[in-house]
């Protein structure tokens, strides 16, 4: 009888989430899913590394810095654009992606010149 509740209380904050995240809107899935893949795009460019060398390291190290880079202005955006946040409220959704736009083409800009 203890496994059966301590499994209804492990059970419990992941039916919380998925219940939370299931009403969470479209847009904000959306940028999850590509800041979700720009992390995973960085950990098969880290496990790949680790694999067959790291002999041209600046590659390596620019590749891996865009796709975390990327992550945390996506990260950034879905924070501007979630309309729950009261920080936010003033901004409009289209200066949120213009703002996220420009920065990646900075970002991106930066490290096109470091691989020189």
């Amino acid at each position: 009888m203890a496994k059966s509740s301590a499994t209804k209380d492990a059970q419990a904050p992941l039916h919380s989430l998925r219940s939370a995240y299931a009403s969470t809107p479209t847009n904000l899935k959306i940028i999850d899913i590509y800041a979700l893949f720009a992390i995973f795009t960085a950990v098969i460019q880290v496990g790949y590394m680790a694999i067959v060398g790291s002999f041209p390291f600046n590659s390596f190290l620019s590749g891996v810095l865009s796709c975390v880079g990327t992550a945390v202005l996506a990260v950034c955006l879905r924070i501007q654009v979630n309309k729950e946040n009261k920080e936010f409220k003033d901004l409009p959704p289209e200066r949120a992606y213009a703002d996220f736009v420009l920065c990646n083409l900075v970002l991106h800009l930066v490290i096109m010149n470091f691989l020189g």
